[in-house]
Order: C-alpha cells, then structure tokens, then sequence
C-alpha cells in the first residue's frame, strides 16, 4: 500500500512471503484458544500508568518537514513498557492539516502495513495528498513511523552488497549443500540484526507500537482513535482495540489479517492467496497474443512459468549488472506484481524479455519489492519485518526438517509458489529475541463499529482472514470488495470508498456484508 508498492502497500518477497510474514511464520500448527496468555497485558487500564504520565503529557514540537503543507514532530515513548524509567525511544510523526471547509473531526492516523513500512512516508507521499478530498477537509492526517522502522530507531542489520547476496540464496534448496547455505544466509542476517540493533530488538511488538499510537491520540488532543491500516496496519489497529476498546473512534483495517491464526497457517494461506491471483493474472495472460507464457491454458501457463524458474535456478539470466536473475529474485519479481493487477502488463514484458535471455524487467520489480535504491542501498522494511514478526509470533519450524514435512502442504496451496515460501518461513528459528506474542482471538469487546475490508482475490492478506476478523470483533462490519489486487480503499472501486468516506465523516458503517466490484 504505497508507491514503490507500484505493487503493494508493504510487502518483501520470497524471503519475506510478503512482507506480512517476513519468512517468520510462527507457531505450531494448532491456533491458540481465545484465552491464550500473551505476554503484554490485553486490555490496558482506562487511565494511564502513572509511570506513563509525563509520556502522556508531554507537548510535540512541530516543525517543517521540508515537505510543502507537512508538518513533523518526535514522540517519546518508554522503550520498554515493563519498565518505563529504563529508557525511551524517539518516534518520527507527520501531519497535514485539515484543509477545510467543514468541520474538523480530529486526527485521522494512517499505517500502510509491512510490517516495516514507512507511515509517515506513506502520509506524505500519497495519504496526505491522495485521500478523498472529503476527508482530508475534515481531518488532520496524521502518522507516526512504528518503533524500529524508517525515521523512529531503525532496525539495522545488514548493509546492501550483504542484502544483494541475502536476496540472491537459493530459496528452493536441492541437496544438503544448498539448505546448508540458506540456513546460514538466515543466521547470518540474525546476526547482523542482533549485532547492530540488539537493544530495540526485544520491543518493536506491534502491542508496544499500539500503545505509542495511544500516546500519540492522546497527546494529540483526540478523545478517541480514528484510524485506516491497510494490510498488517489491520494486525496493529485490531491490537489497539484490543488494548483500548473504550478509546476505539472509526477504525478501518483495510486488507484483513487473523490474528487468531499460528504463523505457520498464516504463510500457507498467502501462499495460497498468491497462487489464487496468480492464476487471475494467468487466465488475463492467455487471453493476450504475447503472453510469455503460452495462450494454451491457466494450468499450461502455470506450468510454463514453474520450467522457467527451474531454468533461471540452474543457469541465472544476466541483467546489465552484476547481479544475475536467479530463481529467487526471478520469484520475488513476479510475486511483486501480484499486489496489483495494474502491474500485469509490466510483468508479461518482464516475463517476456527474461524468457529471452535478459531479466533486468524482473530485477527491478524485485528492487521495488525489497526497496532497493539505484545506488545498492536498502530501506529497513526488510529489517523491521523480519523483527516485528519473529516478536510476535513463535518461530514456524526448528530446522530443516520441519520445512521438509510441510513443503507438501504448501505445495498444495501453491504449486507454482509452494516450495520456496516454505522454507521462507524458516527465518525465524535463529532469530536472537524470544517471541513475545501467541495467536489468538481479538474480540474488543466494547469497541465502537470496526470496519474490517476485505479483497476476494488479494494475493497477501487472503479474503477469509477479512471474514475470520470481522467475526472475531464484538462490533466488526465486513466489506467485501469482489476484485483483484491487495487491499480495496483508494483503488479505483467507487462503491468501496462511498461506504469508508461516510463510514469516516459520520460514522456510520456500511450495512451487514456489503460487497462492491
């Protein structure tokens, strides 16, 4: 759900399984029961911890972001919640004025999801200026970059020449030899995390990014919440109600993830959920007279691209520079186009010119994914997802032979994506930082309505986990958008953003299973 998301709003591929699950799939394979234990509190007290005052208290200090209209500030926040006279953390904000004329209904604080994205660049490059006119008239748009992420503390863990090698690994080992060097590219890149960044590490959970966000509503002047997160923006704003029902305003979670769900289910269901718009984009390719990958038939075209990454993992494509397209920046390239149907062209010439010997098309979708600059240097998205999601969910598997049991499995979710976003999943085993958070159900009992958003054919966050939320929350509404791409709001459906605009400026919430095209 941003720009560089020319393909998504926040992904990272193969290694990432886009970057909802960053390779940490967690968990085992059961899901927990509503009651399950987490390790910070479910529901914080109606009034702030006393040791929490001066954080709540405190007075932000706007300036010029050198941004025409935008304006920044820092948040303080402890950097451990447990213990907040231990330290604190420095958290980048943005916001636009509401541009008028009506009247002004608050704050409205926007998260594009990863996790890892950029919010405040996601503010100010597009939510700020690219909201229905009506909203920003009568809201000041507002973001603040979660802890560990872009301008607020950045997780670091490894320079560009070492994410160049890290995202070149052969993500589909064929023999011992091979699963030996993934093995070691995941530890290695622990490593780097734990070296350059081990203080953060153990707190950029998305409960303690929930509650700077409670900090931030309250020291902006807002009785309650008003909030749109797109894909696990949808994960932190559910966790908020959770935290805090009674200071729940309009929330919208736009591109639904289920939080009661192991993360070992939740990288089978997107693997799932790819190979489903994989297939929209096969059966529009076919219909194409330069479809690169035959005009036979959906499960030809399937076939034909599988015999393609199979040929570029034995002999890598060359690109104009020094990096060759294997099968893994090859996968992460056409997994990049997924998130948008707008993209399909640009991945069948992609496809097209590789096919033929030449894969920089595919090299630069898989840059725009990872957030590669020109220059061979990286965004932190990776980093900070990875982070998050090894923090919120126990690792999915303890070695290899765990990924051997379930390749089959995801294979069957995806035959075409299967194998490689199985042993994504293994990232997290040889994370430094134990898990602090389990699955389980968020109820939010006493939350004023949820609108829960939800797209048939998304390829990241699939349509069930939109219906599996909507009905875990005590006051969720599901909207369905019946289309293609990742996420629905700002997309180009005029039913689907009727019913969020007025949802948002009067708060009335669209009827019971709505759906739009």
């Amino acid at each position: 759900m941003d720009s560089r998301r020319l393909l998504r709003t926040s992904a990272t591929a193969v290694v990432a399984a886009g970057l909802i699950l960053s390779g940490c799939t967690g968990g085992s394979d059961a899901a927990a029961p509503a009651g399950a234990p987490v390790s910070l509190a479910r529901t914080a007290p109606a009034t702030p911890d006393p040791a929490l005052r001066s954080f709540y208290a405190q007075k932000l200090t706007w300036r010029d972001c050198g941004v025409p209209r935008f304006q920044c500030a820092t948040l303080r926040a402890p950097l451990d919640y447990a213990n907040p006279a231990a330290g604190e953390i420095e958290l980048a904000v943005s916001r636009v004025a509401a541009t008028g004329p009506g009247k002004r209904l608050g704050s409205l604080l926007v998260n594009p999801g990863g996790p890892g994205g950029s919010a405040v660049g996601y503010l100010q490059g597009y939510a700020g200026i690219g909201y229905p006119v009506a909203v920003r008239a009568q809201y000041d748009m507002v973001a603040v970059d979660p802890r560990g992420v872009a301008r607020s503390e950045p997780v670091e863990c490894l320079t560009g020449p070492q994410m160049d090698t890290f995202t070149q690994v052969d993500q589909t080992p064929d023999d011992g030899k091979e699963t030996t060097a993934l093995t070691t590219s995941f530890k290695g890149f622990a490593a780097g995390c734990a070296k350059r960044s081990g203080e953060i590490l153990p707190h950029v959970s998305t409960v303690e990014t929930a509650r700077d966000m409670d900090i931030l509503r309250a020291v902006l002047g807002d009785e309650k919440l008003t909030y749109v997160g797109a894909s696990y923006g949808t994960f932190l704003g559910a966790t908020y109600a959770e935290l805090f029902p009674g200071r729940v305003g309009r929330l919208v979670l736009d591109g639904a993830m289920d939080p009661s769900l192991p993360a070992i289910d939740l990288a089978r269901d997107q693997t799932a959920g790819f190979e489903t718009a994989f297939r929209a984009f096969a059966a529009d390719c076919v219909r194409q007279p330069d479809c690169p990958l035959g005009t036979e038939s959906v499960d030809a075209a399937s076939e034909n691209l599988k015999k393609f990454f199979r040929s570029v993992d034995a002999e890598p494509v060359p690109t104009g520079e020094s990096r060759e397209l294997g099968e893994s920046l090859a996968t992460t390239g056409v997994i990049a186009a997924m998130y948008d149907e707008a993209a399909w062209p640009q991945l069948r010439e992609a496809l097209t010119r590789a096919m033929g010997g030449e894969g920089s098309g595919l090299l630069a979708l898989a840059d725009s994914y990872y957030e590669r600059e020109a220059d061979g240097t990286y965004s932190n998205l990776m980093f900070a997802n990875t982070a998050v999601n090894c923090l919120d969910l126990p690792a999915a598997y303890t070695g290899p032979p765990d990924v051997e049991k379930a390749v089959p499995s995801f294979e069957k979710a995806s035959p075409v994506f299967g194998e490689g976003l199985a042993w994504a999943a293994l990232n997290c085993a040889y994370w430094p930082t134990e898990a602090t958070g389990r699955p389980h159900r968020i109820t939010a009992e006493g939350a004023a309505p949820i609108v829960v958003v939800g797209t048939t054919r998304d390829p990241a966050t699939p349509y069930k986990w939109a219906k599996s939320l909507a009905s875990q929350l005590s006051s969720g509404t599901l909207l369905t958008y019946e289309g293609d791409g990742h996420t629905a709001y700002g997309r180009g459906s005029d039913c689907i953003d009727s019913a969020i605009n007025t949802y948002l400026l009067t708060g009335t919430p669209p009827s019971a299973d709505k759906r739009c095209t």
